[in-house]
């Protein structure tokens, strides 16, 4: 996977924003996906803000379709600038429990895709009609609520081991589902894939985010595949489910055209 690395502003002023971005050898516009990275685990670990998160496997995958792909760090993250606000704990401790925190730090994630979106609109090199979102972890979530979020943007969001709290966090059984009902807006087929053993999220919890979603009037399927949280490195677990996914999208695009 060839990359460039450049950067965008994001909306806080002197913050900008550090992308990673792949695409096919051909001539474009392409067909793209924006990417979305995880948390840092308990959050207490400052070094690991400054690793900037674009796994190839990934990367490869939609390369290998024709697809270009996005992996933005949000503020505070990788090289891009700001502080890494995204929930934390005032006392330094990692990651907060706290209901409100945890939706202030979710807001504040919201923004940053705000610009990556922005960015796009002003790409030529972009298909403005084959947009899509993923993410893993916090992206994950992140992905499917955003597109909810911002309705008429993407025709699929994609969710490996999807959730903002982890049950660490009593808490997580009341931010994770409220966030991802918001993705029910988005009208559009999303893919859900998670690990059945994952260390964060009980595979019943993330069970029930999809239901509460379906309930919402969202749009879906739900694999879980026997894996941990790293499922997203494991891609003979996701890969043909991943395929149908997205020979789904393209069909539902020649029908439009």
């Amino acid at each position: 996977m060839k990359v460039e690395k450049f950067f965008i502003p994001s909306s806080e002023a002197g913050a900008q924003l550090e992308i990673v971005a792949a695409k096919p050898q051909h001539q474009g516009p392409f067909p793209t996906v924006i990417f979305n990275h995880g948390s840092t685990g308990r959050g207490h670990n400052k070094s690991l803000y400054l690793r900037t998160v674009s796994p190839a496997v990934v990367g490869n995958y939609f390369v290998e379709r024709g697809w270009m792909i996005l992996f933005p760090q949000r503020r505070g993250r990788g090289k891009s600038g700001g502080n890494y606000g995204e929930g934390l704990a005032l006392d330094g401790s990692g990651y907060s429990c706290n209901v409100e925190i945890a939706i202030a730090g979710f807001e504040r994630a919201v923004e940053d895709v705000d610009a990556v979106v922005r960015h796009l609109h002003e790409r030529s090199d972009v298909d403005q009609s084959q947009l899509a979102i993923g993410g893993v972890s916090r992206g994950g979530i992140l992905s499917i609520a955003y597109a909810g979020m911002r309705p008429n943007t993407f025709r699929g969001a994609i969710n490996f081991n999807g959730g903002w709290l982890g049950r660490g966090c009593p808490n997580h059984e009341i931010v994770n589902p409220s966030l991802f009902e918001r993705g029910a807006a988005a009208g559009i087929s999303t893919l859900w894939l998670h690990g059945s053993h994952d260390q964060y999220y009980r595979i019943g919890h993330c069970r029930g985010n999809y239901e509460r979603f379906l309930l919402a009037g969202g749009q879906g399927q739900f694999i879980a595949a026997a894996a941990g949280h790293a499922l997203m490195f494991k891609p003979a677990l996701w890969k043909n489910h991943l395929d149908l996914y997205m020979d789904g999208l393209a069909a539902a695009e020649l029908l439009d055209q």
